[in-house]
């Protein structure tokens, strides 16, 4: 069997293996990877039925995204809100850090699709340094987040040294880890892997599953593992045209993740991403299929439907209108479009 170091190594990388692989035959790709590289691991590549499934479209380039001429190249304004290089710190209590610049697949919709992958993404012990003193002197913030490219790909030991000097900040209370792994190479959580995480609790991971395609035994046997060891699983899902824009799939894939023991966390609007604008949805999808959701799967299936705002302006959720009218009752609909009331508190009792 191989391993996943292996399974890395035999990646899709170049449109002559596209052509090899999966008969991709338009030369305006080769411009694609050009700017925005490609990487299909062999995991992921047999998870392709057919040429734009929703596994297609989330890993095979397309010459729409050097034609987009609507979207940003820093869609969430990451590079003016890093304090220091690759920690990104937007929200008062909490910090990004960056820690990797590869992933295991490159996904299309990808927010740092501007240096994932490249070498403008540069990390290396001078800047994690760096980071680590940043937030040994700003006591504010009390939960990290680890992310890149993807932190799962780090060696072993790399990771475990990482976890290490944040455990050492007295004001890092929270460790959460970002990583698309259990779904994109689901066979690098392993158990010295994971005997590595359970020693940094309270130690978070919130995964990326886009379609229950990408729910196999091999994504559950993954999942087990980490939530045997304690670590809870949330998942981000990024809602993509063609990929997952329908309340039956989503139900499907919320559904199926909780039989994982991940939780639905987020269901994201998609950034404003240069290269990406072929895959978005108008917002008035997210937010009629988050209305097919209510009260027809259990609560704990149901994300946050949130668009996290241009500019780093941060996160708002964006949820269905159900009130009607709001005075001495508060009068609205339910799941099921009836029309229903609520007395408020008469305050002269």
């Amino acid at each position: 069997m191989k391993t996943w170091q292996n399974l890395l190594q035999d990646s899709i990388t170049t449109y002559d293996d596209l052509k090899k692989h999966l008969g991709c035959d338009n030369s305006a790709i080769c411009d694609v990877i050009a700017q925005y590289p490609l990487k299909i691991n062999p995991y992921f590549l047999n998870l392709i039925k057919k040429p734009g499934d929703p596994i297609w479209l989330q890993a095979v380039p397309d010459p729409a995204e050097i034609h987009d001429q609507i979207c940003h190249i820093d869609p969430l304004g990451e590079e003016q809100l890093s304090a220091v290089p690759n920690l990104v710190h937007k929200y008062p209590d909490r910090a990004l850090l960056l820690v990797e610049k590869q992933c295991a697949m490159y996904c299309r919709f990808c927010t740092r699709k501007r240096k994932v992958g490249t070498s403008k993404m540069h990390i290396s012990s001078d800047s994690l340094n760096a980071a680590y003193t940043y937030l040994q002197n700003t006591p504010e913030v009390r939960e990290v987040l680890i992310s890149g490219g993807d932190p799962l790909l780090l060696s072993d030991e790399a990771l475990g040294d990482i976890l290490s000097q944040l455990r050492k900040i007295p004001s890092v209370e929270i460790i959460r880890i970002g990583s698309r792994v259990p779904s994109t190479l689901p066979m690098r959580i392993t158990p010295k892997l994971v005997n590595i995480l359970k020693q940094h609790h309270p130690l978070y991971i919130n995964t990326h599953f886009n379609h229950p395609t990408e729910l196999t035994e091999e994504a559950a046997k993954a999942c087990a593992m980490l939530a045997d060891a304690g670590i809870p699983l949330g998942c981000q899902t990024v809602l993509l045209k063609g990929v997952n824009d329908s309340a039956e799939v989503l139900k499907k894939l919320f559904t199926g993740l909780l039989r994982l023991r991940v939780k639905p966390y987020y269901l994201f609007q998609a950034d404003l991403t240069k290269g990406t604008n072929h895959l978005r949805t108008n917002s008035s999808v997210g937010i009629e299929i988050m209305r097919q959701l209510y009260g027809h799967i259990s609560g704990m299936a149901i994300p946050t439907l949130a668009l996290d705002a241009p500019g780093g302006k941060g996160k708002i959720p964006l949820t269905p209108q159900y009130i009607i009218e709001q005075g001495a009752s508060l009068k609205f609909h339910n799941f099921r479009g009836e029309v229903c009331t609520y007395p408020e508190p008469c305050n002269h009792q």
